[in-house]
């Protein structure tokens, strides 16, 4: 397998953990993501992935697979072990609805091609993008840490045994982290969190920082 990633990608990161723990390995194709030069805005890679994200998966068979919620998904079907989503239909229905709530309703306002719009189209500054992420990132945290208080029962958040809502968690937890967020205040996050970074998969593969 090959992987288009980028390391300052949160998404990457989903799938760099879901990897890991799976054991299984693939070919990291590096893409440059910031600027208006970035390779991800090129036709380029345009070719290889339509909408121009990262991560892009080229299965051993050939097959192109996007976004990260489908790449884990398919990484769980095809290496059944450890399983990736929890035992009953309702708590797989609350992980899915956690790592939708991050990469749908959170991660989808920040990636950079959203920060060069607003710098475009509405002449923000790096404060105004700033505050921008820090708004969406706060709203959604919130909303995600009552998704979790209310339903939870383990060390995680679905069970005690990672799954797809600790993929996508982690690396927005990270970032948030990054922007300047105490997660403290979203307490079963700030718990979940540590105790993920305790494990090889998650700490290993965090996003890194942006330079």
């Amino acid at each position: 397998m090959k992987l288009y990633q980028n390391e300052i990608s949160s998404a990457t990161s989903r799938v760099r953990i879901a990897l890991a723990l799976k054991g299984l390995t693939a070919e990291a194709l590096p893409v440059t993501i910031l600027g208006e030069d970035a390779e991800s805005r090129q036709a380029r890679y345009r070719s290889v992935n339509p909408q121009g994200l990262v991560p892009a998966l080229l299965t051993d068979s050939g097959v192109l697979l996007t976004q990260s919620l489908a790449i884990v998904e398919y990484l769980d079907e095809i290496q059944p072990e450890p399983p990736l989503l929890p035992d009953t239909a309702e708590d797989r229905a609350l992980a899915r609805s956690i790592a939708l709530a991050i990469t749908a309703e959170i991660h989808a306002l920040l990636p950079p091609r959203i920060g060069l719009h607003l710098r475009a189209t509405f002449q923000a500054d790096a404060d105004a993008v700033s505050a921008w992420d820090r708004h969406w990132v706060g709203e959604g945290m919130a909303a995600v840490e009552t998704m979790i208080a209310g339903r939870r029962q383990g060390a995680l958040a679905v069970g005690d045994r990672p799954s797809i809502a600790d993929i996508f968690l982690f690396p927005q937890a990270i970032s948030a982290r990054r922007l300047g967020f105490d997660l403290t205040q979203w307490p079963n996050i700030a718990e979940i969190v540590a105790r993920l970074e305790a494990i090889p998969a998650f700490h290993e593969n965090a996003p890194a920082p942006r330079k």
